[in-house]
């Protein structure tokens, strides 16, 4: 059963957090524009996209998937928050109130991929990618 994505409140979340980062960052220099400016924003604009997507799957681990895609897109944001403060383009109080609205999220979209782990239908995924041996290391083994 697909999730209606506007009833989350991690989505929600994310959307009043996205008007922040689109509000904070349009006083970026022009020289960003094509740049950190595009990139935060990029970031921030992935979250709720990527939520509400996977939230119409048919599967809970498809809707993991983009749930997991959504987190590294808080992590990226988060980043770029700091980057932007270090270089001097926020404050640092709108930089600490972005990366606590960021943190929730985050937080709040583990809480969401570890409900879909308890659903039926989901199926258990490896989570280490698998080992490779490079050639270098056959040859030790012989």
């Amino acid at each position: 059963m697909p999730h209606k994505f506007r009833d989350l409140i991690v989505w929600q979340r994310s959307m009043e957090m996205v008007t922040d980062v689109y509000r904070l960052s349009a006083r970026f220099p022009s020289n960003e524009q094509f740049g950190l400016t595009s990139q935060l924003r990029r970031a921030a604009v992935s979250i709720p996209l990527n939520i509400a997507e996977g939230s119409g799957s048919d599967s809970p681990n498809e809707f993991k998937r983009f749930l997991d895609i959504a987190l590294k897109s808080t992590y990226e944001t988060m980043t770029a928050v700091e980057i932007g403060q270090r270089l001097g383009y926020l404050k640092q109080q709108e930089c600490a109130d972005l990366l606590s609205q960021t943190d929730h999220i985050a937080a709040m979209i583990v809480g969401l991929t570890n409900h879909q782990r308890s659903l039926p239908g989901y199926k258990a995924m490896r989570e280490d990618p698998p080992e490779y041996t490079t050639t270098l290391e056959a040859d030790v083994d012989d």
